[in-house]
């Protein structure tokens, strides 16, 4: 009995003896950029901001309307592609490499 108390306290101090390596993760992108959208269309438009494959939906804007669109999790100066897709889904609209600043605007059709 002795054996075995005394092999499971060296398992149980060599676990402890152990040192943890702590590293920190990457920070969080909470960047906040904005751009102009111009919905010509006589219907509402979901807007999204496509970047690594993933659309975001940043907003919707209403017929023949212009709305300031915020994306969140995107960094300033980012290459992306902006969507606008009719809320009926009978059209959609892109604009490609799109380089996101504060002088982004973009209009529909």
């Amino acid at each position: 009995m002795r054996a075995i108390v005394a092999v499971l306290l060296v398992a149980v101090l060599g676990g402890c003896a152990r040192k943890a390596q702590v590293n920190t993760a990457p920070a969080p992108v909470n960047a906040k950029v904005s751009f102009h959208m111009t919905n010509n269309l006589g219907q509402p438009v979901n807007v999204y901001v496509t970047t690594g494959g993933t659309d975001i939906l940043v907003g919707q804007v209403a017929a023949n309307s212009t709305k300031t669109l915020t994306v969140t999790g995107v960094a300033s100066g980012t290459t992306v592609s902006l969507k606008a897709t009719a809320v009926d889904g009978t059209r959609t609209y892109t604009r490609d490499d799109v380089v996101l600043t504060g002088s982004v605007s973009w209009s529909v059709p």
